[in-house]
């Protein structure tokens, strides 16, 4: 294989990384899998959550792939592109664990951002965070944010629709 097809490869897993992360976040996290991420939702001052459970998920894919892309496990049976898709995976939870917990939830550094598309993604989880319980919400991603007031605006329709509980402070 060579070298550009890798690097495509490991930068189109890095893209398709945040349509799972969304998909998997909307449908799973807030979904049949509410149990593992719910105390992500609710104020504690534990160091680590339930929800840091779906981190170990994303790196069980990401080993898995490198293992597939490996000659040393498969043998004959390898799969070249394995190597390099494991590798999205793990740029992609770099970036998310840099943006999501650290960035927005301020687990590992304190920087607010004033400007810029920084503040519009912590806006945008911020307003994810505003539902009470795993109903309705917006803001999916994890590195893709879409417009706040748009997103306030869908806030607003789901507490008027009866779909979501928005806490009063950001509903409003």
């Amino acid at each position: 294989m060579s070298s550009l097809a890798a690097i495509g490869i490991v930068i189109a897993t890095v893209f398709a990384m945040e349509w799972v992360a969304w998909a998997s976040h909307k449908y799973i996290m807030h979904g049949w899998g509410w149990g593992w991420h719910r105390d992500h939702h609710e104020p504690h001052n534990n160091l680590l959550e339930k929800n840091d459970l779906y981190a170990i998920v994303g790196a069980v894919m990401s080993i898995s792939m490198f293992a597939i892309g490996s000659p040393l496990i498969m043998g004959a049976e390898v799969w070249a592109p394995g190597t390099w898709i494991g590798l999205g995976i793990l740029l992609y939870g770099i970036i998310y664990t840099l943006v999501h917990d650290g960035l927005v939830h301020q687990r590992y550094f304190r920087w607010v951002p004033k400007r810029g598309y920084a503040k519009r993604l912590v806006q945008a989880h911020k307003l994810h965070h505003a539902t009470i319980g795993k109903e309705g919400g917006v803001s999916f991603g994890f590195v893709l944010a879409r417009d706040p007031a748009r997103l306030k605006q869908e806030l607003k329709a789901q507490r008027e629709a009866g779909i979501a509980v928005v806490r009063e402070a950001v509903g409003d």
